[in-house]
């Protein structure tokens, strides 16, 4: 059961970061819609800024999941199985200490723009911590998917983002690593 809700939590934010880069496209669309009839979309800058940093975040922990993050094989290819164990373990407690700083701090940036009542200084003046709250719930996404791949690694098992470069290769598909 927590493997379901795990894994669908997963999918759930690569389904925002999908309506987030939507988003985009409308908005972009709308933006030339209206230039040709003479209009201008009134914060459509400031909008498509805040989506872009949405899609990105809300995309990582799926990534992630799915192995197609930047990983760097080469120490990998030097050890047995072991030293795979024990350097997986090693960069996935390294992941979590970063991530997990960067939970903190963009948590306490939230709670920072939420108190002061910051507000964008674009065209619409908006309160900043709503764009901002992206931020830590993609990153605490994603360390949720980094703590869950290290249970797997305590328990020997290979984690996901492994296999599913694995399988990946084996099909013959080589797109992630061009």
């Amino acid at each position: 059961m927590l493997r379901r809700a795990l894994d669908g939590l997963y999918v759930a934010s690569a389904g925002l970061a999908s309506l987030c880069l939507f988003g985009i496209f409308v908005m972009m669309m709308a933006q030339v819609g209206m230039r040709e009839a003479g209009l201008q979309l009134v914060g459509a800058d400031d909008l498509t800024a805040y989506l872009c940093v949405a899609t990105a975040f809300f995309a990582l922990a799926h990534t992630f999941r799915r192995g197609e993050l930047i990983r760097v094989n080469m120490v990998f290819a030097l050890v047995g199985p072991a030293g795979k164990r024990l350097l997986e373990g090693l960069a996935l407690t390294l992941a979590a200490i970063v991530v997990g700083t960067m939970v903190w701090y963009t948590a306490a940036d939230v709670l920072f723009s939420y108190e002061i009542e910051d507000v964008a200084q674009g065209t619409i003046a908006f309160p900043l911590w709503l764009p901002k709250l992206v931020m830590p719930i993609g990153a605490g996404t994603l360390l949720i998917a980094i703590l869950d791949e290290a249970v797997r690694v305590l328990r020997g098992q290979i984690p996901n983002y492994v296999l599913e470069a694995e399988a990946r290769a084996a099909r013959g598909d080589f797109s992630a690593e061009v």
